[in-house]
């Protein structure tokens, strides 16, 4: 991974954004900038350094997986350790802007660290600066995503099997879990979703004891880490006959999807394919269904910047690497969701998830 550079770029935006220095706490943007997979740490960046911090626990994991960074380590908070080494290291005088991220650092925190701070710094909340950078995805980072998502289609497949009537929800997640455990993942990406039946109208319906029906659809929605990279994708499996009205819904999500994917391109608002989804469900009376977003994006998290919805700002970038998923939702009846995972070239984008969305009655 590039992780100098990644530095670089982030010291190269302090200054714009009225920054004379940026403390990172959030552990997702740590590793993003240079390696730590740890669970305590921080790290300070400025025009001219870059340090990282950890506790006693991590001394030898920081040494094999920090880079390109100044590793110190001590008894203390790493929170507190930061604001030391500022205290003992000015590099320049007058008033210093110390940024911090304001959504990921508790109340408490912030207190501690204002009582510690000499006079000539102030805490000021600073932009989502690495997360935006964390959007677009480099050439390595797309190579272990593609592994993740392969990954997860191969475990659905494996499992597909073990749906029957009557076996539990939670013994078909347990199949694939174990099977993705056995198979190199490192983790999944979140809890294992299958929901089936009446349940299936839960759009994070987590796998529970109930037990697969005769017929009805089965919302599957899984993915893994591999590599630290995460995968997310969601098939809707039918078991016995499927109804009328069930299989219209399939459609127009199926529908509806292509669609949203297709105004997946460099150059649009993010909201262009939740639009366009939403107005083709409209016309099979379903609109009122699709009670979420469109999809987000994903990487070192499941769930990252930019979320596709109404209102959102951000364009579309080649690299960036987001999720495509309407569904619909009748309580007590039935739900269905597809999801795919899609790769924003530099001409349009790229369906990762090589799994068929036709439908699968079994």
């Amino acid at each position: 991974m590039q992780y100098k550079r990644r530095q670089a770029t982030l010291r190269g935006l302090l200054a714009s954004n009225r920054l004379d220095a940026l403390l990172v706490t959030r552990l997702p943007n740590i590793r993003y900038l240079c390696g730590f997979t740890g669970s305590a740490a921080a790290m300070l960046v400025t025009e001219r350094n870059c340090c990282f911090f950890t506790d006693g626990r991590y001394t030898e994991q920081a040494k094999a997986e920090v880079q390109g960074t100044k590793i110190i380590v001590d008894r203390k908070s790493p929170l507190l350790l930061a604001v030391e080494w500022l205290k003992k290291n000015p590099e320049r005088g007058g008033r210093w802007s110390l940024g911090v991220e304001a959504e990921y650092l508790t109340l408490a925190a912030c207190r501690r660290m204002k009582a510690n701070l000499p006079s000539h710094l102030r805490l000021k909340f600073a932009p989502p600066l690495i997360e935006r950078a964390r959007m677009v995805k480099d050439t390595e980072e797309i190579q272990r995503i593609r592994k993740a998502v392969a990954m997860g289609a191969r475990l659905f497949d494996q499992t597909l099997p073990t749906m029957r009537p009557g076996v539990k929800e939670i013994e078909v997640a347990a199949v694939m879990e174990h099977s993705a455990y056995n198979a190199g993942a490192e983790g999944m990406s979140f809890p294992t979703i299958i929901a089936s039946g009446a349940r299936s109208a839960l759009p994070h319906g987590r796998a529970s004891q109930s037990a697969l029906p005769v017929s009805g659809f089965v919302v599957c929605d899984f993915g893994v880490i591999l590599a630290g990279y995460c995968s997310d994708q969601t098939r809707t499996v039918a078991l016995g006959r499927t109804s009328s009205e069930a299989r219209h819904a399939y459609e127009a999500v199926k529908e509806a999807q292509q669609a949203a994917i297709d105004a997946v391109r460099p150059g649009t608002s993010v909201s262009e394919p939740d639009e366009v989804g939403r107005k083709l469900l409209k016309k099979q009376g379903l609109a009122r269904y699709f009670t979420h977003s469109t999809g987000h994006g994903v990487g070192l998290e499941i769930h990252e910047d930019p979320r596709l919805a109404a209102g959102q700002n951000e364009i579309f970038r080649p690299g960036m690497v987001v999720t495509i998923e309407p569904g619909v939702y009748l309580p007590g009846k039935f739900g269905v969701r597809i999801e795919d995972m899609v790769l924003v070239t530099e001409n349009g984008c790229e369906v990762l998830t090589p799994t068929s969305k036709e439908l699968l009655e079994i």
